[in-house]
């Protein structure tokens, strides 16, 4: 009788280890190791397959590249133009940020397009995953719900009605009998993955896993899951906002700078075509404090509005509090103001928010939140109808970005009348035809001059 077998996985990053250790040698975390035991299946044996002759590259003539759009632009956007047949796609994001909502509409839409879908729901009965289908209008005649978790079952079923599609509500639900552990484990998720790719590679048949995120922002399981997929999405929003973000981290089948941006409602997520329009809705007029920058999410930019408020601090240690920005950006360029500027803002606290629950990782948008700070510290409105970006320099200089003409002309598009920009990038707008007022400026002096005055 064969015995049965522990190993030791790390929880975070896979790495295992025939030995329980405190810190794991992979990724150095604490108190991450599990014991998984493996168990020999009876009657076991190792597939051989025919050997494969190499052939010279130039002269390989393989199944051209099909993409077959899911109806819904904004996942089309991100996925590069629709879903590629054979492809393994991978969906995480929070509990309740809307993947089953997005996976179910896909589905529909695509089974509208394409024939028969199998949607495999693991966490919800058939029931419930109707309900939401009716209350989200994804109710398809070609649509198939199946709730099930043995991936055996689900296997045989989805080979027997050869679908369009297949979509896994969620991965972490599904278990293989012969794997030793519970669902949701790191060898049944591991697994379970590498059966869903060969079957997808095989049947030329996509299939979309929906994954659990963690409290560290990574998708459930081992970091392995993300090396045997094609294509990996994150979908991120805050709760308190309506607006979502699906991002691409990985995708073989196309690029990974575009992004998707939808729009919780009452009927379910809806894309948004114009997010600029939308985001600046409600804006104030004229009011310290306040300006509007141009930043870039994937491709796409976006006209963003900052608010900054400055008021005197009642505490020994003046606070900085920001919302959509990292808080030590904002630090540096606290400390620039005051180096370079001469900004006393030693004893005054900083409130600082990005409209919309977009969160800015670029320094494309340091130019705008100096001037709002400043602003507000004046108590002196900026230059009307103005959008700002640049990135800002230790020494005070105004550095150039990156597809500036991108960022002027959607201020253009929105009616604005003034555009500061970097000085450096001036030449290039200088080339095109465009119905706006160009600021170039050089360094922090010209811009507070120019918006403040």
């Amino acid at each position: 009788m064969a015995k049965t077998k522990s190993v030791f996985v790390c929880r975070e990053c896979g790495f295992d280890s025939p030995r329980w250790v405190g810190r794991c040698p992979g990724c150095n975390a604490w108190n991450t190791m599990t014991e998984e035991r493996i168990q020999p299946v009876k009657g076991a044996a190792v597939a051989v397959s025919k050997a494969a002759k190499p052939q010279l590259l130039k002269e390989f003539s393989g199944p051209g590249e099909l993409r077959k759009p899911t109806g819904i632009g904004e996942l089309d956007r991100v996925l590069g133009g629709g879903v590629v047949d054979g492809s393994l796609v991978l969906i995480g994001g929070d509990p309740g940020i809307g993947k089953s909502t997005l996976m179910l509409s896909a589905a529909a839409r695509f089974a509208g397009r394409n024939g028969n879908v199998l949607y495999v729901s693991g966490e919800e009965s058939a029931a419930q995953t109707g309900l939401r289908a009716r209350r989200t209008g994804a109710l398809e005649e070609k649509m198939w719900i199946m709730a099930e978790t043995n991936l055996d079952n689900i296997l045989a079923e989805a080979l027997q009605m050869s679908p369009a599609m297949v979509v896994i509500d969620s991965i972490q639900t599904v278990f293989c009998p012969e794997i030793p552990g519970a669902a949701g484990s790191i060898s049944q998720v591991r697994e379970s993955t590498g059966r869903l790719l060969r079957f997808a590679k095989d049947n030329n048949i996509p299939v979309m896993i929906v994954g659990h995120v963690t409290k560290d922002g990574n998708i459930a399981g081992p970091r392995l899951l993300e090396h045997m997929v094609d294509t990996v999405l994150y979908f991120e929003g805050e709760r308190n906002y309506a607006f979502r973000v699906l991002r691409p981290i990985k995708n073989r089948f196309g690029t990974i700078a575009e992004s998707g941006i939808f729009s919780m409602e009452q009927e379910g997520l809806v894309e948004v075509k114009n997010p600029s329009q939308f985001l600046l809705a409600g804006r104030s007029g004229r009011v310290s404090g306040t300006t509007i920058t141009a930043c870039l999410e994937g491709l796409r930019p976006l006209l963003i509005e900052i608010q900054a408020l400055v008021s005197t601090t009642c505490f020994g240690l003046p606070r900085r509090t920001t919302v959509g920005f990292d808080a030590n950006r904002l630090g540096l360029l606290l400390a620039v103001l005051e180096k370079r500027q001469g900004l006393l803002l030693g004893n005054q606290d900083v409130y600082l928010n990005a409209v919309g629950g977009f969160r800015l990782v670029e320094p494309a948008a340091d130019l705008a939140v100096v001037l709002a700070v400043a602003s507000s510290f004046r108590d002196r409105a900026l230059l009307e109808n103005l959008v700002a970006f640049g990135e800002v320099g230790l020494s005070g200089e105004i550095r150039p970005v990156p597809r500036v003409l991108q960022r002027v002309r959607e201020a253009v598009n929105l009616g604005f009348a003034s555009v500061m920009v970097p000085w450096a990038n001036l030449a290039e707008l200088q080339k095109e035809s465009l119905n706006v007022k160009l600021i170039g400026v050089k360094n922090l002096s010209q811009a507070m001059e120019v918006g403040l005055s």
